[in-house]
């Protein structure tokens, strides 16, 4: 299968605009006669469907939710970026464009990233006039903070809500195409397999998880805009109910999946607490803006603070080892999450953690609140701090925040080329659904920026291209036999998961398969490890459809069986993910093979073996997938070795 990426010719800066003027159009008459699916109405999912619904499509949005507001993109709580340059630091469309480039460790498209930056001045516009409450400076112009990988301040924030803030601005705006008619949501209904046929996508089957009830949605597009496959490590900071079913069952179809080991952890995470805990929460990386990372010098001051004998504050300023200013001057607190997550590890790894576990470091907000006051800090990161009272019982105005590195974002996903289209014509994948714009790791604060860009500037003029050479005639009714087919192989699914009689519940599977990726496939990896993964998840995925025990039945709401399905996908997704890990023998960003490591222990890449885009075709029940490349070309950016010292 050749891959065909369909970026445009000519210069960086005018490639996007260029694509857009050599686009097919649809009349405004002829956009009432096309219906598009729009899987996921999160930030990617919501601002395509109300963008599109505004051009004069006709939409079915799908959510699994009972309200596209409890959509996770919620919890991306510390900011937005966009190269506006309001703090006039040295920002610009090509800083952005390049901090974004190098943060993803050189793994990612230079036109899409481009496309990104220049768009992301449009987005803050459209979210002000959307009426999102973004911080002001006294004189009235949007603040703008600093985030990991970037020495100037570019991100927009809402206090420490900025993803609640930017979803109630999409979903407004999907509210008033849903009152108009032009969108019908469907709530509380999962998508559980992609219609195909004739080498297109035709539409979806839905279960509804009320009723139970199976169903067939037909469309002449299709949209995904799920989100990420974090939640293969089970404990991560994605809500419980983010998966990648959606986007695996595409892949099943023909959707190459790209680079399905890219995985983001990050730095900020209050840390495990027990053996039953079944998520993890995020601490905003803006509290790194102030906060200073520290632990003990010494292995025994560590162990005193373990035991609960020595109180931070007790420990003299000589005798702390703010390891990330020590190692990264130039940056500091704020390098890229993948560089503050290793060398959070590195320190915990020499026995200075400092939680009963041994698995944390300080984050120590003791210096700015000297320095600006309790409520200056307060007015910043309030509802933060609130929440970390909450949730550890700690005070961190007067005792430092713990933290430790967790699973968070996911830089893979379906291949997707310039028009965000999938190797299935007329599927197409938006937001952390698709392998993203991030490369080999993400940057603080572009999750949301990327999942604004697709929905309200990218997919609705790259989408007309495809519906003008199809044609409104093209769709096919819902009692054609391909969606029989399809509907019969979901029901097959479904009896057979409830037919099992064995012992164990999905989530204990699912705990299982979140330590082998954990242990093997987390933080860093190795040849010989994940080759012992790979067994392992082998071994747990029979021991799944021979010993799994679903109870309820299938035909009501039935959580138990909603969570087998995904976790049926997450163990074939953990295997993938395995085998791209073993392929790719370097470590960049979020990648991080124990065997291609410099010296100083930082990341060492093989451009001359691996600058490409690893998208993974499925090949059948058990078969090994097929590996296909996409070269990465890099005109504008020179390859070096990443360094923020």
């Amino acid at each position: 299968m050749k891959l065909e990426s369909k970026i445009p010719e000519g210069p960086l800066a005018e490639k996007w605009a260029r694509h857009k003027f050599g686009l097919k159009l649809v009349n405004p008459a002829n956009k009432r006669k096309y219906e598009i699916i729009v899987v996921g109405t999160g930030l990617a999912g919501a601002s395509a469907a109300a963008s599109l619904a505004e051009l004069g499509y006709n939409v079915k949005a799908f959510c699994f939710q009972d309200s596209p507001r409890r959509a996770h993109s919620i919890a991306a709580q510390g900011g937005i970026n966009a190269a506006k340059n309001y703090q006039n630091d040295g920002d610009s469309v090509y800083r952005l464009f390049y901090d974004t480039v190098k943060g993803g460790d050189y793994r990612a498209r230079e036109a899409n990233v481009h496309r990104l930056a220049e768009v992301s001045v449009n987005i803050i516009d459209q979210c002000v006039a959307q009426g999102v409450p973004f911080a002001r400076e006294y004189g009235g112009l949007l603040s703008n903070r600093s985030f990991g990988g970037a020495q100037v301040s570019r991100t927009f924030y809402a206090r420490g809500q900025t993803g609640q803030q930017l979803l109630l601005g999409a979903y407004s705006a999907l509210s008033r195409q849903v009152a108009t008619g032009k969108v019908k949501m469907y709530t509380r209904t999962e998508m559980l397999d992609l219609v195909v046929e004739g080498g297109k996508a035709r539409g979806i089957i839905t279960r509804n998880l009320v009723t139970g009830k199976i169903e067939s949605h037909s469309g002449h597009a299709v949209l995904l805009c799920t989100g990420g496959y974090g939640n293969v490590f089970y404990l991560s900071t994605n809500a419980m109910g983010s998966n990648v079913t959606a986007a695996w069952r595409a892949h099943k179809k023909g959707a190459l999946f790209g680079n399905p080991c890219f995985t983001q952890i990050h730095p900020t995470c209050i840390p495990v607490k027990g053996n039953y805990q079944s998520k993890l929460t995020l601490m905003s990386e803006s509290l790194r803006n102030d906060g200073r990372v520290w632990v003990p010098k010494t292995v025994e001051m560590a162990e005193q603070v373990r035991k609960g004998q020595l109180k931070p504050s007790a420990i003299k300023e000589e005798d702390r080892d703010y390891f990330l200013e020590r190692r990264y001057p130039s940056f500091g607190n704020l390098v890229p999450r993948d560089v503050a997550s290793r060398n959070a590890k590195y320190v915990c790894d020499e026995n200075r953690g400092v939680a009963s576990t041994g698995l944390a470091v300080f984050l120590d907000f003791a210096d700015a609140i000297k320095r600006d006051g309790k409520k200056t800090i307060e007015a910043k990161y309030g509802n933060l701090f609130e929440m970390y009272e909450k949730i550890t019982d700690d005070n961190p105005y007067e005792t430092p925040m713990m933290i430790y590195p967790a699973v968070h974002y996911t830089m893979g996903g379906l291949w997707v080329d310039y028009n965000l289209m999938t190797t299935v014509p007329g599927c197409y994948a938006l937001g952390e659904a698709n392998f993203s714009d991030h490369g080999a790791n993400r940057l603080g604060a572009s999750a949301l920026m990327q999942g604004l860009a697709d929905g309200y500037f990218v997919i609705p003029y790259t989408i007309g291209d495809y519906l003008a050479t199809i044609g409104p005639s093209d769709k096919l009714p819902v009692d054609h036999p391909a969606f029989k087919q399809a509907e019969a192989a979901v029901n097959d699914q479904i009896k057979h998961l409830m037919s099992l009689k064995g012992k164990k519940t999905a989530e204990e599977i699912h705990r299982e398969l979140g330590l082998i990726m954990w242990d093997y496939c987390g933080m860093s990896r190795s040849a010989e490890g994940l080759k012992k993964a790979k067994g392992l998840i082998q071994e747990l995925r029979k021991e799944f459809w021979s010993n799994i025990r679903i109870t309820g039945d299938a035909d009501e709401l039935n959580q138990a069986l909603e969570l087998a399905g995904r976790v049926a996908d997450f163990l074939e997704l953990g295997e993938l993910m395995v085998d791209d890990a073993l392929n790719r023998q370097e470590s960049c960003g979020g990648h991080f093979r124990e065997e291609y490591q410099t010296e100083d222990g930082e990341a060492q890449r093989d451009d001359a073996n691996f600058a490409y885009v690893a998208a993974w075709e499925y090949k059948g029940e058990n078969q090994p997938e097929v590996l296909h490349k996409e070269e990465l070309v890099f005109e504008n950016v020179k390859l070096t070795q990443r360094s923020y010292k």
